[in-house]
């Protein structure tokens, strides 16, 4: 399924990535990203699942719910996969 054709008003489930951002030693986003009271550990992608809540096709970005905790994440068209109409 590709984005671009996804029906308006239907949710859809998905696997995406976040590029470039601060991660703790667990791989998890960190920094202003976490509630936890851990140290960056490095700046890397960040992969998980979630619930597509907005696309703009003309920016070609989406925002994204991760499934385990609720956070937003703003991705572009070609770092989300695995399109599935919940």
């Amino acid at each position: 399924m590709n984005i671009e054709t996804i029906t308006p008003g239907k949710s859809y489930t998905c696997k995406f990535v976040k590029r470039n951002i601060p991660l703790d030693r667990h791989g998890r986003p960190g920094g202003m990203l976490s509630l936890a009271d851990l140290p960056i550990e490095r700046y890397g992608d960040y992969t998980s699942q979630g619930e597509l809540s907005a696309r703009d096709t003309n920016t070609r970005l989406v925002e994204v719910v991760e499934n385990n905790t609720n956070k937003t994440f703003v991705v572009g068209f070609d770092d989300v996969w695995d399109l599935v109409e919940a």
